[in-house]
């Protein structure tokens, strides 16, 4: 059984929670609170296995709500539900020891896998934030030289890789000597490798070769 307290200074949405887990036999809410000194107040006295959290409260809320009461010995993890999905906020939010971070808008489901797997020791960030962060990390990481290429290109990097010959690359591929020659000059332009030897030495580095 997941003990529940929901922190919303919202009495409809701690009420719209409230009968939203009536159905579910795997959680029972055992307090709520409408500020983050009620909250702190109610983890003093009661044991739970989940905090649902607003961040937006009124007094002590947000980073500092979620320091003060992951300080408590055994202090349940965290999961913040919130209106906010700027990365930012999420980020600031997971690094100071909340578990999971879900919006609003989600659906029931993804409220309640959230809220079960956190609640089981697990983390979870909603998918549409997950898939922000991700892009992020991905736009911030630096390019890889041979990602610059044409699928054309790495294809042919690939088998010169292996050792193919030109004449043997342009007979698999159903094109000209000459059209292989000028892929090959062209991503090795690209990326800036001078000779055959340096080439091979590329491919095997990035693990093309198999």
């Amino acid at each position: 059984m997941i003990r529940l307290l929901i922190v919303d200074d919202h009495e409809l949405m701690r009420e719209g929670l409230k009968q939203l887990f009536d159905d579910e036999e795997d959680i029972a809410v055992c307090a709520e609170a409408g500020s983050g000194e009620e909250a702190l107040a109610v983890i003093q006295e009661k044991t739970f296995d989940l905090v649902l959290l607003d961040i937006s409260l009124p007094g002590i809320h947000g980073v500092e709500l979620i320091k003060k009461i992951k300080e408590y010995p055994n202090s349940p993890p965290i999961l913040v539900l919130s209106m906010h999905s700027e990365l930012q906020i999420v980020k600031r939010k997971l690094k100071v020891g909340a578990s999971g971070y879900i919006t609003k808008d989600s659906s029931t489901k993804d409220l309640l896998e959230a809220m079960r797997k956190v609640a089981h020791g697990g983390r979870y960030i909603a998918p549409h934030i997950a898939e922000k962060i991700a892009f992020e990390a991905s736009a911030a990481a630096p390019l890889v030289p041979h990602e610059l290429l044409s699928a054309r290109e790495l294809v042919i990097l690939r088998m010169l890789g292996q050792g193919r010959r030109v004449n043997e690359i342009a007979q698999d591929l159903g094109i000209s000597s000459k059209t292989v020659s000028t892929h090959k000059a062209r991503l090795m332009q690209k990326i800036h490798i001078d000779s055959d030897a340096k080439l091979m030495q590329y491919t095997i580095a990035h693990g093309m070769t198999l």
